[in-house]
């Protein structure tokens, strides 16, 4: 596994990812306008970076750490997704540990938090895999306009594994 910045070359993977399984938890597929225009968002991430995930050269999915505020502190947010055929082989935590690095190179922030939503068990179990501390629950915003009740998880990027 190895992560590649995000590309011009990546909006195919964004759209195999923007299946109703894939965007379950995050309030179902987008149209291909909204697609496009997240590919592009993607491309211009300052504060952070987008990849894709390689596995043997293949697309398996995308993570990132971006900047955001979260309670008044500057932290950096992580998300993923991972495409089924790659699901079940680590690939996920392995991208996570991955991002961590990543983030904790970029050195701006402390934190890295994640939000998964609490009925989402395989983004909480790569949460509790990568080292993640849980927070609490809180009622989250994503996609903009809909709210959903998620895990709170972060990361101390001081702390050294």
């Amino acid at each position: 596994m190895k992560l590649v910045p995000w590309s011009d070359d990546d909006l195919p993977l964004l759209r195999k990812i923007n299946t109703p399984e894939m965007r379950a938890h995050v309030g179902g597929p987008e149209t291909e306008e909204q697609v496009v225009a997240r590919h592009r968002r993607y491309l211009a991430l300052t504060g952070g970076q987008m990849f894709r995930i390689a596995v043997d050269d293949a697309a398996a999915g995308s993570v990132a750490y971006w900047s955001r505020v979260w309670g008044d502190v500057p932290v950096y947010e992580t998300g993923w997704n991972v495409l089924p055929a790659f699901q079940g082989r680590g690939v996920a935590t392995a991208a996570v540990h991955a991002v961590i690095a990543a983030a904790r190179a970029d050195g701006r922030h402390r934190w890295l938090h994640a939000f998964p939503r609490v009925a989402n068990a395989a983004s909480n179990a790569v949460c509790r895999k990568a080292g993640f501390a849980l927070v609490d629950e809180t009622d989250f915003e994503y996609p903009p306009g809909h709210v959903m009740r998620s895990n709170n998880w972060r990361y101390d990027l001081l702390h050294r594994a």
